[in-house]
Formats: structure tokens, C-alpha cells, sequence
């Protein structure tokens, strides 16, 4: 298996600074520990043999889901409940 990181508490505290985390010294340890776990699940796919396996990039084959623009004649009126309108616009205060 191939070796990536050294996980250890410096770079728990490296990666607490960036991310502005007060960590305690028992924190660092348990965070140092957890993240050489995870790292050691992941290392475990080098050894998958994909040798012949194809890129599978998106799972499901990607189609436009849009539709075509088409007007459409509506009932509603939206100037319907105002008395403030003139030839199918809201009417505004005269501005100078």
C-alpha cells in the first residue's frame, strides 16, 4: 500500500489553523487517529483493478430537461384589483 500522509498532530493542528478550530492536545490526538482511519478505507482503492473498467463520469445520460418557449394567452389580470392603470400598464406618480 502506498504511503500519502504522514497523519500526526502537526498536521491536525495545520489543518485546525486553517480552519480557525481551538483544538485541545487530547482533541489532536483523537482527530490524528480518526483521520489515519479514513485515509487507510481510501488507500484501499489503489488496489481495485480498474485496468479495463471504462470512465463511468456521470451515472445516468444527461438530456434537456427544458422546454420550448411558447406564448401563451393567459386569463388572469394582473391590473385587475388596481385603479391605478392606463392601456394595460400600472400608472406612477409623475416623476420630474
Amino acid at each position: 500500500m502506498k504511503d500519502y500522509w504522514k497523519i500526526d498532530e502537526k498536521l491536525v493542528e495545520h489543518i485546525a489553523a486553517v480552519a480557525r478550530l481551538h483544538l485541545t492536545e487530547e482533541e489532536k490526538k483523537k482527530y490524528a487517529s480518526q483521520l489515519e482511519d479514513i485515509l487507510q478505507v481510501f488507500k484501499q482503492i489503489d488496489d481495485v483493478n480498474t485496468e479495463n473498467v471504462n470512465p463511468s463520469f456521470h451515472p445516468i445520460e444527461i438530456k434537456n430537461r427544458l422546454r420550448d418557449d411558447e406564448e401563451k394567452k393567459t386569463e388572469w389580470d394582473p391590473l385587475a384589483n388596481t385603479k391605478h392603470k392606463e392601456e394595460g400598464y400600472f400608472k406612477g406618480p409623475k416623476i420630474v
